[in-house]
């Protein structure tokens, strides 16, 4: 029966039962983590064999013969070139290898952008007065991060089950000095979303500024789960048919395929674009660890090696989603309180609470034991209008903590809700 239908009496009887269930639980002084979408021990443990790729024994030679410890190959080691591109899915000539964070390589070149424009002769965004840039919402708090440093203005739109809301993104970008968009196009932080291919398409095509850029995040390219896989179009290539073909630059990353904080970072972009990016680069260094490069070309070895291992950590990942998934079905289906994804792969399931209860949700599981992504986290400026969205993080706790730090997420869900309709209801 929905909350919404039962009467106050029945709502009081609700609230003692889940009030008791919540005592009992606060009782057990639990301290859990479901804040941050981690890698867990084992998928940590699953790749430690990386480490003893290089030895005292190996040559520190590719086999083209460039010496992996002295200078050279400032956009990578070709051979991890050719990983990158097989694993986003591009020629590898489309790629440029950096360090460990595909985060950081974001941050650069929307800063380059800012301060020196997207391309040759191009002015620079900071001299074209208030810029601005579209955020499918909820969406991942970094990307926020980055324009709320810079001083770009947030502007954020509707995600739907096919991507960002493109009637809102085709009207936005109509106005020059909105100059780009963050996606997340595979598997969706938080929503696990993947764009559909119509989606994918307008956001080539639409009409919008020559320095428009669409900031094309893959993180989770190749994160499918459940045994199922999503499909994506290639932005790049859909850019190029469209005639807008320095529009995107396409980043990830290997940080949740291999070592989190040790893993390879790279990006993807047409000729122009890439020009413009290396030429940056190499005022800034003379090239990023060509060792952990080779390591992972050792390691993996090809495409095949990577999706082998990716089966590997599916299997450890895809338990945790369905310990949660199986929770909320069970407590929360028919109740008229909560909605959340499920998604095909990625790291996160969004959790949709009733309007104006999650920073309730938040505290309440907080007090008892469980620390969540903080409300408004998934929105810009960190201003969930709602005040609905709950991003969760499967990934990091053992399959027992998850058990335990999902049932004080569904009590308090149901605490929050119970509470705001006793309030109203006569």
């Amino acid at each position: 029966m929905k909350y919404a239908e039962m009467s106050r009496a029945e709502l009081k009887n609700e609230y003692e039962q889940c009030l008791h269930e919540y005592y009992n639980f606060k009782a057990r002084n639990l301290q859990l983590d479901m804040s941050r979408g981690k890698p867990s021990e084992g998928q940590i443990q699953e790749v430690l064999g990386m480490l003893d790729v290089l030895n005292s024994k190996s040559s520190y030679k590719t086999e083209e013969g460039i010496n992996i410890l002295n200078y050279g190959c400032p956009d990578g080691l070709p051979e991890c070139k050719k990983l990158m591109a097989d694993i986003i899915g591009v020629p590898a000539e489309k790629v440029f290898v950096g360090g460990n964070s595909s985060l950081s390589l974001m941050f650069d070149y929307i800063m380059l952008c800012y301060a020196k424009g997207t391309g040759y002769g191009a002015e620079p965004w900071s001299k074209q007065g208030e810029v601005k840039f579209i955020c499918p919402s909820p969406g991942y708090d970094r990307h926020f991060a980055i324009c709320e440093y810079i001083g770009i203005k947030m502007i954020p739109v509707d995600m739907t089950a096919t991507g960002p809301d493109m009637d809102q993104v085709e009207a936005l970008a109509r106005d020059p000095l909105v100059k780009g968009i963050f996606c997340v196009p595979k598997y969706s932080n938080p929503t696990g979303v993947t764009y559909s291919d119509e989606t994918v398409r307008r956001l080539a095509s639409m009409k919008a500024a020559d320095d428009f850029r669409i900031i094309w995040d893959n993180a989770y390219c190749i994160h499918d789960l459940f045994g199922r896989e999503d499909k994506l179009l290639d932005m790049l290539d859909e850019c190029e048919k469209a005639g807008n073909p320095s529009r995107a630059v396409e980043f990830c990353s290997t940080s949740k395929i291999s070592l989190s904080g040790s893993g390879i970072a790279a990006l993807a972009a047409n000729a122009d674009n890439l020009a413009y990016i290396k030429e940056f680069y190499s005022k800034m260094t003379i090239g990023y660890d060509k060792a952990n490069q080779y390591r992972h070309v050792l390691y993996f070895k090809d495409l095949a090696g990577v999706k082998k291992h990716m089966q590997l950590l599916s299997d450890i990942i895809t338990p945790r989603f369905e310990v949660v998934l199986n929770a909320l079905r069970s407590e929360l289906s028919g109740l008229g309180i909560a909605e959340w994804s499920e998604p095909n792969g990625g790291y996160f399931i969004s959790l949709d609470v009733m309007p104006g209860c999650a920073t309730r949700v938040y505290n309440l599981c907080k007090e008892g034991g469980v620390k969540l992504t903080n409300v408004g986290a998934t929105y810009p400026y960190g201003n969930d209008p709602k005040d609905s969205n709950i991003r969760i993080a499967p990934t990091f706790p053992s399959l027992e903590e998850l058990a335990d730090a999902t049932e004080l997420l569904v009590i308090s869900t149901k605490l929050a809700a119970l509470e705001k309709l006793l309030e109203t209801k006569n």
